[in-house]
């Protein structure tokens, strides 16, 4: 049985994380009160033929306080069951929210006659401290759209074939904000940068002509090998000590060439040798 828990502040795309999950096979289950999550696990090991061996549920600030402070003591019990079992929070900055429900209209749970939207999305963030320091996967939800947001959740949680650590390379650009969800971030913003020769402007690093013109450049192969070097060392080293999911951002300005070519080739370099290696493209298309 594999078992995701899904969590977030309001508005930074559960629902949809939840659509993507049931459209793959997942049974899922919106908001759960937090404290059936045990009785629910027991349920799925000792009833396969009700319960679907892939499940999915929500807990989120809908849940009493009480049930939310104890759901480190909640999660232990499930996994004490030997329940492969991934807890997923989503989030978005402050502003994005606030936009997010300014456009749909829906009322925050949080909300009342005394509690402005703002708050509660503040207080929200602190109700759901007890998930966020327990989760094994965070995605910053701040600048994906609908479909960005479906096919990071397929690339990160569908595509974890087996047990272990699942790695993430993914290149992004500084103007649209650094990823907060990275475990581990270069930035290359130092090197050359094709966006100064016209004909290479509007290609990508996935392109064979910006990839020779970056491969020629040697301070380009010195920070190829640099990175390359400590990924190679500790990212097994990150594996053994248990982590579900890690994220290395790789970042120059637009995210359009040089971290994308250094994404691209460290991803093929690393997959020999780590058992789960995806790569990302967080600003192309």
């Amino acid at each position: 049985m594999r078992l995701i828990i899904v969590s977030g502040r309001s508005g930074s795309g559960k629902s949809t994380a939840l659509d993507v999950l049931e459209d793959n096979g997942f049974y899922c289950i919106d908001n759960l009160p937090a404290g059936l999550l045990p009785e629910l696990a027991e349920r799925a090991l000792l009833e396969t033929e009700l319960l679907h061996p892939l499940v999915a549920v929500s807990i989120d600030a809908r849940n009493l306080p009480s049930q939310l402070k104890r759901f480190p003591e909640l999660l232990a019990e499930v996994r004490a069951r030997h329940i492969l079992c991934d807890v997923l929070y989503l989030d978005a900055d402050e502003e994005t929210l606030l936009k997010r429900f300014s456009e749909t209209r829906r009322r925050h749970p949080l909300t009342n006659e005394s509690r402005a939207l703002a708050e509660a999305i503040r207080d929200e963030e602190t109700l759901l401290s007890p998930i966020t320091d327990l989760a094994d996967l965070k995605i910053d939800t701040t600048h994906l759209n609908l479909y960005q947001l479906r096919d990071t959740l397929k690339l990160r949680l569908l595509n974890k074939p087996e047990p272990g650590t699942a790695f993430l390379i993914e290149s992004f650009g500084f103007k649209r904000g650094m990823p907060v969800d990275a475990d581990l971030v270069f930035d290359v913003r130092c090197l050359p940068n094709p966006y100064w020769k016209p004909d290479l402007r509007e290609m990508s690093g996935l392109q064979a002509p910006v990839a020779e013109y970056l491969a020629a450049q040697p301070d380009v192969e010195e920070m190829y090998q640099d990175i390359h070097a400590y990924l190679h060392k500790w990212l097994p080293r990150f594996a053994a000590s248990n982590r579900a999911y890690v994220t290395i951002a790789i970042g120059c300005t637009g995210g359009h060439h040089r971290s994308v070519y250094l994404a691209n080739r460290l991803g093929e370099a690393l997959k020999p040798t780590l058992k789960n290696v995806q790569v990302r493209h967080r600003d192309l298309g």
